[in-house]
């Protein structure tokens, strides 16, 4: 099973001692990003590549191009810009995030953002990694719905799905897609309070033996499925950013999800 680690998991860190971090944990793959902590607007790309080479690790994405569905405004310069900064930083790919604000995405506008993005992306050999959102006012909820439009965009061979373990539960989506599915993040909900259709990034830690969200569930089946791709941590919760050792409750994590498959 292959363990990543995305920046979002300990954004305290400088991102020198996150690679290091990633690296003590024996992961070689990580995740950077454009919000938190923002790597893409602080960092130069030939630095980050550097930094990458030095530690020894794989830049596998970049989180994330928002609302890659909307192709409208400043998007297209938005994701013209993160494209190139993601192919001079070394990163392999570029996770794409739908409108998730209660407004309606006609499903022809998903697509038509989806051919527009194709020769971007193939231009700087990237793939593009969506992430359906299962949160309620989500414009792209379920995974089937997103295989549908990459396949009326012709868009095969550029883009996978991201299956994310919080989302797929939130959107109450049982099939599996483990051909088509480019990486998977990892995160749990502890709360016994908070009702499903009210989880929000807030309540998402990493990954123990009170998770609600039957990760351990997920991975088995996506395994046995045939999916062989990276596994990365990405819980948003403050409770987790704010951890004096993060790297020990990852560790921690590892240990329980490996224990149990």
């Amino acid at each position: 099973m292959r363990f990543a680690i995305n920046h979002i998991t300990a954004p305290n860190l400088s991102l020198e001692d996150f690679f290091s971090a990633a690296r003590r944990l024996g992961l070689t793959e990580v995740e950077i990003r454009n919000d938190i902590p923002d790597v893409v607007n602080t960092m130069d790309p030939a630095d980050v590549k550097a930094a990458a080479e030095k530690a020894g690790v794989e830049i596998v994405s970049i989180n994330a191009l928002y609302p890659f569905n909307v192709w409208s405004g400043d998007l297209p310069a938005k994701a013209l810009a993160l494209a190139d900064y993601a192919a001079a930083s070394g990163a392999k790919a570029l996770v794409m995030c739908p409108l998730n604000d209660g407004t309606k995405v006609l499903f022809d506008d998903l697509v038509a953002a989806l051919s527009a993005m194709k020769p971007i992306l193939q231009e700087r050999g990237l793939t593009g990694l969506v992430e359906p959102l299962g949160f309620p006012i989500s414009s792209l909820r379920t995974k089937a719905e997103a295989l549908r439009a990459i396949d009326a965009a012709g868009g095969g061979d550029v883009y996978r799905l991201v299956h994310d373990t919080f989302h797929h539960h939130l959107a109450g989506e049982t099939e599996l897609f483990p051909s088509r599915t480019g990486l998977v993040h990892i995160s749990g909900v502890v709360d016994p309070a908070v009702a499903v259709d009210e989880m929000l990034d807030a309540h998402r830690v990493l990954v123990d033996g009170a998770d609600r969200l039957e990760n351990v569930a997920q991975i088995k089946a996506l395994i046995a499925a045939g999916f062989d791709g990276v596994f990365s941590f990405e819980p948003f919760a403050e409770e987790v950013h704010a951890l004096d050792d993060p790297e020990t409750a990852v560790r921690d994590s590892i240990t329980y999800v490996s224990a149990q498959l």
